[in-house]
């Protein structure tokens, strides 16, 4: 819900624990103090700040955004926010990121679509840090004193200038949601695939939209066929560049888990045309939201047989195998991303994250088998039934993929189900 400047001057707002306001405002407003005691989460989006006051006073501030602003550096004035734990800055302009300005209890850090070139030292202090999404900025390398971050889940380093993935990252115990795509370390793969153009196509409804596209439903004359028809929207999103994604698409090859890609669009937007699946099928699971962080949520009536469970397993194991393969590392195997049919037939979809590197460093395929431990983890919670050999087997493969010690892995090659 959006609330107006002219609310909150009339003292109509008072004791309220959530405000969003988007009214071009140019400075802080004086009469968010009167709310310093209630205030939890606040979302200053799409206006036109520079600059913040202190705001030590907000004991009880536990969110806060600034997306789409005209801050050039990393304002200095939730030091004493000591409830803060998510704090967005992204698309803004901010070039500077100071020592020591951040309050020791944030977890979800989000600078994504910015100018950054580097992070100060002390980012490493930000132990309880789980997600952190930098996409989208020109930094050149990583400080050191991130190899402390042994809570971090998730970071997106897509579309930066960094020429090389240090290894203390690789290997911090908790990542598991890694994407680092549109980087000197990350070139993309070429493919031949058959080009269709745009006028070709016959464009239907809408079929959903994410972070860097719309899906269609279509027909084409080149395949005679109900098709599905991604168009992207070309600008950074959380997980990197449009155009990386598509190549990641195109160069995962066929398999029967993945959806098949039919031909790359000819039109003054990045395109794919790709196999229709019948809408019977469902998403698995939902995104993780503030109270989860960097794990997924599902339906609260969702229940699974440990037969479908270990179904969905192996399907995505096969997947994810058959792109490591092929040096390609999804970055975002989760439930939200996998879709299923009534008797769980099941397709791994959406490589926005997705991330080439050289297939002979097994490291990068092991930070992706915790992403699947966690997966299976997500579905055994949800399994009716929890008992037997099926369920055991299950467990103990969760175990071994969350190892934390990465080296103790499996690959996805070994996994014994």
């Amino acid at each position: 819900m959006t609330h107006s400047l002219e609310e909150l001057r009339s003292g109509k707002l008072l004791g309220i624990k959530e405000l969003k306001i988007e009214e071009n405002l140019e400075s802080f407003p004086e009469e968010l103090f009167t709310l310093c005691d209630s205030l939890e989460l606040l979302d200053l989006s799409g206006n036109l700040l520079v600059d913040l006051p202190d705001l030590s006073s907000f004991k009880n501030l536990k969110i806060a955004f600034f997306s789409q602003n005209r801050f050039t550096k990393v304002p200095d004035a939730f030091k004493e926010c000591q409830n803060l734990f998510m704090l967005g800055f992204k698309s803004n302009m901010i070039e500077d990121f100071e020592e020591d300005i951040l309050p020791l209890s944030i977890s979800w850090l989000i600078l994504t679509d910015n100018r950054l070139k580097k992070l100060p030292e002390s980012i490493g202090k930000l132990s309880k840090m789980q997600k952190f999404p930098l996409a989208g900025n020109s930094l050149v390398s990583l400080p050191l004193s991130m190899k402390n971050l042994k809570n971090l889940e998730l970071i997106r380093l897509s579309a930066n200038s960094l020429t090389e993935m240090p290894k203390w990252l690789i290997e911090l115990p908790k990542l598991a949601y890694l994407a680092f795509s549109g980087n000197p370390c990350s070139r993309s793969k070429e493919s031949n695939l058959k080009v269709v153009a745009y006028k070709d196509l016959e464009m239907d409804k809408l079929l959903g939209e994410g972070a860097s596209g719309k899906i269609y439903q279509g027909h084409s004359k080149d395949f005679n066929s109900v098709v599905a028809i991604k168009l992207f929207k070309g600008a950074v999103t959380s997980d990197g560049y449009a155009i990386d994604e598509m190549n990641a698409c195109i160069v995962a090859g066929e398999h029967p888990n993945l959806i098949k890609v039919l031909a790359r669009l000819e039109h003054k937007h990045l395109g794919l045309v790709l196999e229709f699946i019948d809408p019977s099928y469902i998403n698995l699971g939902n995104p993780p939201n503030f109270d989860t962080c960097s794990r997924d949520t599902f339906e609260d009536d969702l229940s699974i047989k440990v037969e479908d469970a270990l179904k969905v397993a192996k399907a995505v194991a096969s997947a994810a195998g058959h792109l490591h393969s092929n040096g390609l590392m999804h970055g975002d195997l989760y439930a939200h991303n996998i879709l299923v049919d009534s008797t769980y037939n099941t397709y791994l979809g959406d490589f926005g994250a997705a991330s080439f590197y050289d297939a002979g460093d097994k490291s990068y395929e092991r930070l992706e088998v915790l992403a699947f431990g966690n997966l299976i983890e997500d579905m055994l919670s949800l399994v009716d039934v929890k008992k037997g050999l099926e369920y055991q087997r299950l467990v103990s493969l969760q175990n071994r993929c969350q190892e934390e010690i990465a080296s103790l892995r499996p690959l996805f090659k070994e996994m014994l189900f």
